[in-house]
């Protein structure tokens, strides 16, 4: 009988015969078991009801990586709830938006309720019971953005979850053999979903970092099995000689995303380790879709094949879809993709194709035998160390400075981060950088801020009006890597 329903039914299920076994084990503290993790949940979802969040209510979390954040997700899904994951860097300012946006009945974090607050009522809370949901009520809202700089929220359901769970769990070919280093964030696609659904399908330990340290990494690659990172990671780990044959010896897989990897990269991994990286493409909006085989060819530059019940094709700027090889822009459908964009219909619909296919404005290729491989993005979103940065948004901020007359940002090649922020501007004599530093460290996270910025007299037009972003990073391609 096929699964329907609250998306945590089936990640209890999962775990019902291995609740003693560990689930977050942190190196420098107590071990989390399923069994306390699933209770731990439970009560903090008594807490959001007793705090006025009902079914269908969202709750805005901007909380620092924790166990503790790991079970108010699951709490949130246990509630019924929508789980909305901010990154709790985000300045008051920034966070604002996103309280208008989504009309949160709680908001979790440094500019709100503590999570410490909610832990400590759930010590004295009784356990609650799941709450009832149908499979396209929402489970999670996550925000995205284009190059407007005005963040949507990708609206992901129940079923959603599931079937990009399964068919990930299915392609890793995750076993309860396995050993899960996860030493991502909590609020992106690839640490709240790819990482934890995955493991907890198949109920493995997975041993819980903070934040990701080289040292950190390796020590804990003797007991583990599965590492996903991201190309910054990866990045870091090659540039030290401890990470080897020696220390891989006992793992099966590294995912590698969230941005593209450097063919140099791909290849020294090997050289190095031995493995091959397996490389995938997702979004906030659809999960995972694509990734390089388990048992088969990885190569480097691209990201594989379609998972079950994804569907691609690639259409060029007529609507009409291209031979296999030739290059255009991704179109995606499948019950991995998202409900809406949240209250906005009109970018929900702007986003679709008429038949019903999601845009998602990443330029590539299908060639015949379905591999996929992605030639950049339609928009001009950065992604530095795997962080989406949306330069209107940091333009928004320069621009209003005294003494900038116009800004440009833009994505260069960076060795370490893949991608990082140039800033280009025009500016008079009441130009100050002490004020513009001051602004964006009120306006902005800091790993929106440029890494450099360059002064010039114009920025490059076409015959239209409109800044040739693409002239600014062919003639700063090399700033950081020359």
């Amino acid at each position: 009988m096929p699964e329907s329903g609250n998306f945590i039914e089936t990640l209890r299920a999962a775990a019902a015969h291995r609740l003693d076994a560990p689930a977050l084990v942190e190196p420098d503290g107590p071990t989390v078991t399923y069994g306390a993790l699933f209770d731990h949940a439970s009560r903090l979802a008594r807490v959001l009801a007793d705090r006025g969040v009902t079914p269908g209510d969202r709750v805005l979390v901007a909380a620092e990586k924790s166990p503790d954040a790991v079970a108010l997700y699951l709490a949130c899904l246990h509630a019924g709830a929508v789980h909305a994951p901010l990154n709790p860097v985000f300045t008051a300012d920034e966070q604002a938006y996103f309280v208008d946006d989504a009309s949160p009945a709680l908001t979790v974090g440094p500019n709100a309720i503590p999570i410490e607050t909610l832990v400590d009522d759930a010590r004295r809370a009784a356990p609650a019971r799941v709450v009832p949901r149908s499979d396209d009520d929402l489970a999670a809202l996550l925000y995205t953005s284009g190059t407007t700089g005005r963040p949507k929220g990708a609206a992901l359901t129940h079923a959603n979850l599931r079937h990009n769970a399964r068919a990930l769990h299915e392609a890793w070919r995750f076993d309860p053999a396995d050993h899960l280093i996860h030493s991502l964030p909590l609020f992106h696609v690839h640490g709240l979903f790819v990482a934890l659904h995955c493991s907890m399908l198949s109920a493995i330990p997975m041993t819980f970092l903070r934040r990701f340290e080289v040292d950190a990494v390796i020590d804990a690659l003797a007991d583990a099995t599965v590492l996903m990172g991201v190309p910054t990671h990866y990045h870091r780990l090659l540039g030290d000689d401890r990470f080897d044959r020696a220390r891989t010896s006992g793992m099966r897989l590294f995912t590698c995303g969230s941005a593209p990897l450097p063919a140099v990269q791909f290849d020294l991994f090997t050289e190095r380790t031995g493995h091959r990286l397996c490389e995938r493409y997702g979004m906030s909006e659809a999960g995972i879709m694509t990734s390089n085989p388990y048992a088969g060819e990885r190569i480097a530059g691209t990201v594989g094949f379609a998972l079950r019940d994804v569907e691609i094709r690639v259409r060029n700027g007529d609507g009409v879809t291209v031979p296999p090889g030739e290059t255009g822009v991704l179109e995606v459908r499948g019950p991995h993709l998202f409900r809406e964009y949240w209250g906005k219909p009109e970018s929900t619909a702007a986003a679709h194709t008429e038949d019903g296919w999601f845009v998602t404005g990443d330029v590539g290729s299908v060639d015949a035998d379905g591999r996929i491989t992605l030639q950049g993005r339609a928009g001009d979103m950065i992604i530095s160390g795997g962080e989406n940065i949306y330069p209107k948004e940091i333009e928004l901020v320069l621009d209003e400075q005294p003494g900038i007359v116009e800004s440009a940002v833009v994505g260069v090649p960076h060795p370490d981060f893949g991608e990082a922020v140039l800033a280009v501007l025009v500016t008079d004599a009441d130009h100050d950088p002490a004020i513009v530093d001051a602004a964006l460290t009120t306006r902005l996270a800091r790993f929106k801020h440029p890494k450099t910025t360059v002064i010039v007299d114009a920025l490059p037009r076409n015959a239209m009006g409109k800044v040739q972003k693409s002239i600014l990073r062919r003639d700063y391609a090399e700033l950081f890597t020359g």
